[in-house]
């Protein structure tokens, strides 16, 4: 392919290739390639040398892949693992895109760090809005597996604020599938319509099929029995339903974060070197996302030591979990070499001290993070906690938290944090300032 030597020299040209062009076929040329068109050059018969074309269309094929990534959302698509996770059995096939990924990774000026400890913040909580947090990684790989078994409706199960039982909901209607949530919540109230506070106002919204059970039965029954006979019932109707168990952790939902990894390590290389993490840290409610970040992290380039904090049940119920999920995913590792976790559920799963909302208002009022009670609240008030009382552990150390999102979960705590922000009050006006009927338009 040949080039004219003023195309060549021109420094706006000199790394475009081109086909054998003219004056007469050129405007067909920058047809084919507008964003050369500014300066369009005048071509005379002196042929220089031969060019690049593959590089052309090379660059051309890119803008292409980028115009097509606008509209990968909610598309389903060939899953390729991390290449350090070959290895692992079984890998899934397909994944759906349902997340707005990559999340960011930002410096977390957090007050009272141990000595040169710095914390960054993975902001999974912007991972969407009806569809949040770090649910929405686990739900990539299981509505991918729902659609490919044929079903028709989802059944998931967790707390009455269950961030995962909204997020499920909000999947399911995207992907056109009915789903059934059971909410676990007070005896006192099983009988009585729940409320549109928070997370329940998105799954009713969108349609969800709310079944209540009480604290004492769930104990008593198990969330697997509970699905199961929920199962068979719409099985008996003609349905197909398809199970997602608590937090949608399990060893297929474990690879929402392991995915993850390698999104933190393609966000790591961008700095050049510049960032590398120490230390992990997250909140552990159902064990799937510790699972996926300890096992990814040790797996991968990461290798960061990855720091769990229990907001229910405790360490060594984790502990078996994770090692369940992995074991699940052939991965040969022992748990307790992965990850550390510690208890940080304070008086229980959802239940918050005093203490622990004000940790969260002062924070928002820091750094302009909003944390949510349930989880990342509690995580983030155990490391501050640890960093305190064991200040070098942490010293000089790069921490990334994992921010999984749950804001929702706030408004199930207004009566609890009003005292924590009376910071208004009517304005007073002074006499001075000229007053006029009209003059102020209420938009």
């Amino acid at each position: 392919m040949l080039c004219y030597r003023c195309f060549h020299s021109s420094p706006n040209y000199s790394l475009i290739p081109s086909p054998i062009i003219s004056n007469r076929n050129k405007n067909l040329f920058f047809k084919t390639f507008p964003f050369l068109s500014s300066q369009i050059p005048n071509f005379t018969s002196s042929l220089y040398c031969s060019q690049r074309l593959s590089q052309i269309m090379d660059l051309d094929n890119k803008k292409d892949q980028e115009s097509r990534s606008l509209f990968d959302f909610l598309s389903q698509k060939a899953y390729t693992p991390p290449s350090w996770a070959s290895l692992l059995n079984p890998i899934p096939s397909h994944i759906f895109s349902l997340g707005h990924l990559p999340t960011p990774i930002h410096k977390w000026n957090l007050p009272n760090l141990p000595t040169n400890t710095e914390v960054y913040l993975k902001r999974d909580d912007l991972s969407g809005m009806q569809l949040s947090g770090n649910k929405v990684r686990k739900l990539e790989f299981l509505m991918a597996d729902a659609v490919a078994q044929g079903a028709d409706c989802i059944i998931t199960i967790g707390g009455i604020q269950s961030n995962h039982c909204r997020a499920t909901a909000v999947a399911a209607k995207y992907l056109n599938l009915d789903c059934y949530v059971i909410l676990r919540t007070s005896k006192v109230v099983v009988d009585k319509d729940p409320g549109l506070t928070g997370n329940l106002l998105v799954e009713r919204l969108v349609g969800a099929n709310v079944q209540l059970i009480s604290k004492e039965e769930y104990a008593q029954i198990g969330s697997v029995n509970l699905t199961n006979d929920l199962k068979e019932k719409l099985v008996k109707e003609g349905r197909k339903p398809y199970v997602i168990p608590v937090g949608g952790s399990n060893s297929l939902g474990t690879w929402g974060y392991i995915e993850a990894v390698r999104e933190i390590e393609q966000q790591v290389q961008a700095t050049a070197g510049r960032i590398k993490f120490d230390d992990i840290v997250v909140a552990c409610g159902s064990g799937g996302t510790i699972a996926g970040l300890s096992l990814g992290s040790w797996l991968g380039t990461l290798k960061a030591k990855v720091h769990a904090f229990a907001v229910c049940d405790d360490p060594d119920y984790f502990y078996n979990y994770v090692q369940d999920l992995i074991d699940g995913l052939k991965a040969g590792v022992d748990s307790h070499d992965i990850v550390n976790i510690q208890n940080a559920k304070g008086l229980g799963y959802a239940i918050n001290t005093s203490e622990e909302l004000k940790f969260v208002k002062e924070i928002a009022a820091a750094t302009g993070v909003i944390l949510d009670p349930v989880y990342s609240g509690k995580a983030a008030y155990g490391m501050m906690k640890d960093m305190s009382e064991n200040p070098k552990n942490w010293e000089g150390r790069k921490v990334l938290f994992i921010h999984t999102g749950g804001l929702l979960g706030l408004f199930d705590k207004v009566d609890q944090m009003s005292s924590l922000v009376e910071n208004w009050g009517r304005m007073e006006v002074q006499e001075s300032v000229p007053r006029k009927d009209g003059i102020g338009k209420m938009f």
